[in-house]
């Protein structure tokens, strides 16, 4: 992704069905769960440099003891320095306390070791890097059930009519992020539950119990997924959240379109969720078919008793499974998105070649960034399978023929598709630290090119993820390219053009910053039908008030007078520098994109697609839409449409 965009959080819950003193007896080390958090989050790093945060819940702490320890950072390298201070305490114990240390007192030395134990990596989708935004929310009670440690990896639609719900409930939320309006919600009902329990096995009751007993019984009995089900009624976006209650209890929940990933691991010794299945194949060295996905619509219940259920708490949409964790955000050595993303590289090899006249010759093939490095390989395969096929034909015709010559033999090997290194990163230089009229004439060496790979007689083809706003394209890639003198440049991105906003995870709401919205109103421009966009700004004020299940996709009417060819030639004028022109170079720019039909036949399991096809899983996303698109005709086009 040649434009670095913000986008998913990372989420880890770790539950221990064992003893501390088995894992010292068994592993020798009786802080394994606690080296195993870290291994989560760490093969996560990916999904969050924001910030990140901690949660563990002990059992069986005395009264006047801690039983749950939150720490939180926004500062660079997160995830090593909670963990630093996590293992800190080791400095002042031997290794023989902690192999005579009772559990109790290895808990209160260690304030992280225990039971129950949440992380999370954040990736803002907005606000700032603060600490106090960084998960997991903590919801205080002198009750251990019902305090409340809540991480996710979400974003909801409609957080302010959520906030306005719990101001009817008689409550007074401070703070009116999605996470806190998530958070009081589902204290709240949590609150409600145990008011129900109390009344049913209290003072008068059946079972007529109080004091120390009746806490014992409610907490025992909290039904977690009727707390769930309450909790998320209206609830509306991509989400998996998971908590930790200070009894011990702990859940997990997906969204009824299964839009947000989630993944469960469980052993003898421990349950284990990931929003990431490599993280849980290589942290436990487990067979990726003993992981399994955590069903949309469903809540995964841990109680501390060691009952484990997993049960439906809303009624499911259909699977909208977003393909953008499979093409760019997830890591790449997932054994299926590792597949995936060599199928979508395989699916723009006849598109290609078509762009390159047929043949192979005269090309030059590479990738930019590291993460297309699989769709690379991919399309690689294909070209090189398609020479092949075709070679055999043509040889096989002049051997019949009588005219096969070494010279033809020779020329046929020619043809084979040419990869090379062209590209790579200097991690090291920071754009970020000048002003941006600097920055343009820094980030074009954010890459340095490899000389010599490409002669001037060639066509440079490189393989991009994805291109969502083309900055970092024109302003950057191009230059970078162009000092390699190519004939010609041809940019293939192995998803389709982004048309539309996204509004569970990916910073991606302002309509007006996408290049190919850019290039499809620049199309109406040249052909004198601006008067489209009058059009559809009228018909979005009208619906503007009604509730989102009514609401079109008026959007979609400007895309649909352009063919895809037709949108990414205008997008290959709209990325040429103005720098070009003063180093010399005047070839050809060529972008190329993958189609909905070739995405969905890499991924057919994973149908997540709004941000391409405008077709959006849950209502507020059209709301999101409309939105989106009053603000760019008024001329705020940096404000967030949700």
């Amino acid at each position: 992704m040649s434009d670095p965009i913000k986008h998913e959080c990372g989420l880890a819950l770790l539950r221990l069905r064992k003893p501390l003193s088995w894992f010292r007896e068994t592993t020798g080390d009786p802080l394994w769960g606690l080296r195993r958090l870290f291994l989560l989050m760490e093969k996560q790093h990916n999904r969050g440099q924001d910030g990140a945060g901690i949660a563990t819940v002990k059992f069986d702490m005395p009264a006047g003891e801690a039983f749950i320890t939150r720490e939180r950072t926004a500062k660079r390298n997160a995830i090593e320095r909670l963990f630093d201070q996590a293992m800190r305490p080791l400095a002042s114990l031997s290794a023989r306390d902690l192999d005579t240390l009772s559990e109790g007192e290895l808990k209160r030395r260690i304030p992280f070791l225990g039971e129950v134990m949440i992380g999370h990596l954040r990736y803002g989708t907005h606000s700032g890097r603060d600490t106090a935004l960084c998960h997991p929310y903590l919801r205080h009670n002198n009750t251990a059930s019902r305090v409340v440690a809540l991480a996710g990896n979400f974003n909801l639609t409609n957080s302010a009519e959520l906030f306005g719900k719990l101001v009817e409930y008689g409550l007074h939320p401070v703070g009116d992020s999605d996470t806190q309006v998530a958070l009081e919600k589902i204290g709240y009902f949590l609150d409600r539950e145990h008011e129900h329990l109390a009344a049913t096995m209290g003072p008068g009751s059946f079972r007529s119990l109080e004091g120390w007993e009746l806490a014992e019984g409610v907490s025992r009995d909290l039904d977690l997924t009727r707390i769930i089900r309450r909790a998320t009624e209206r609830f509306d976006g991509g989400y998996v959240f998971a908590g930790m209650l200070g009894n011990g209890d702990a859940f997990v929940c997906r969204d009824p379109a299964g839009i947000r990933p989630c993944f469960v691991y469980e052993s003898d010794a421990c349950v284990a969720i990931a929003s990431e299945r490599a993280a849980l194949v290589t942290t436990f060295n487990a067979n990726p078919d003993d992981i399994r996905p955590l069903p949309r619509a469903h809540v995964l219940s841990l109680k501390r008793d060691g009952r484990v259920s997993v049960e439906r708490f809303t009624d499911d949409l259909a699977d909208r499974q977003c393909t953008f964790e499979r093409i760019y955000f997830s890591r790449g050595n997932d054994r299926d998105i590792y597949r995936e993303r060599k199928a979508l590289g395989r699916q723009l090899a006849p598109r290609l070649l078509e762009t390159l006249g047929g043949t192979c010759r005269n090309a030059v093939f590479g990738f930019i960034p590291n993460t297309s490095e699989t769709a690379y390989l991919g399309l690689m395969e294909e070209l090189d399978r398609i020479e092949r096929e075709r070679a055999a034909h043509e040889i096989a015709a002049l051997a019949v023929a009588g005219k096969l010559t070494p010279e033809a033999i020779a020329s046929f090997a020619a043809s084979r598709p040419r990869g090379e290194k062209i590209a790579q990163k200097d991690q090291r230089l920071r754009t970020f630290i000048t002003h941006d009229a600097a920055r343009t004439s820094l980030v074009s060496h954010v890459y340095d090119v490899t000389p010599g790979t490409v002669l001037n007689d060639d066509a440079l083809v490189v393989v991009d993820d994805s291109i969502v706003r083309g900055t970092t394209l024109r302003e950057s890639i191009i230059t970078m390219l162009a000092r390699l003198n190519p004939r010609r440049i041809v940019v293939a991105s192995s998803s389709p053009p982004i048309m539309y906003p996204d509004c569970y995870g990916i910073d991606m709401s302002q309509l007006g910053k996408f290049i190919a919205f850019e290039a499809a109103v620049g199309l109406l421009a040249d052909r004198g039908q601006e008067d489209l966009l009058n059009e559809i700004e009228r018909d979005c004020v009208a619906q503007a008030s009604l509730p989102p299940e009514r609401m079109k996709n008026h959007v979609r009417r400007i895309y649909d007078r352009f063919t895809l060819e037709e949108i990414s030639a205008k997008i290959a004028s709209l990325v040429r520098s103005r720098q070009l022109a003063s180093m010399g170079w005047k070839g050809d720019i060529t972008v190329v994109y993958q189609t909905v039909e070739g995405l969905h036949a890499a991924m057919p399991d994973h149908r997540g697609d709004w941000y391409f096809t405008g077709e959006y899983p849950t209502p507020g996303g059209y709301r999101v839409l409309n939105t989106a698109y009053l603000h760019w005709r008024r001329g705020n086009a940096n404000e967030r449409a949700y």
